[in-house]
């Protein structure tokens, strides 16, 4: 993997963690966190989805990160008291 392969996974992280905190109603979570949860939301978002997006290229990655990323805010919101 090559360096702008590495910046191009933590960018759409970043977007895809912003907008599930956008979408959640949790704001934003830094730098760091946006890129945490959307790449474990991409993860998440890639094994339910399964390249149902994949023609989409970089839109159809950032869409299946927030997916996933939404869903992970929600499974972690039903055992965070707030």
């Amino acid at each position: 993997m090559d360096i702008i392969s590495i910046v191009i996974w933590l960018v759409i992280g970043a977007v895809a963690g912003w907008l599930a905190g956008q979408i959640m109603k949790g704001g934003g979570f830094g730098l760091v966190g946006n890129i945490v949860i959307g790449i474990i939301g991409s993860l998440i978002g890639g094994f339910l989805l399964g390249g149902l997006f994949s023609s989409l290229g970089l839109i159809g990655s950032i869409i299946t990160a927030v997916i996933g990323a939404v869903i992970l805010l929600f499974v972690v919101g039903l055992f965070v008291k707030k």
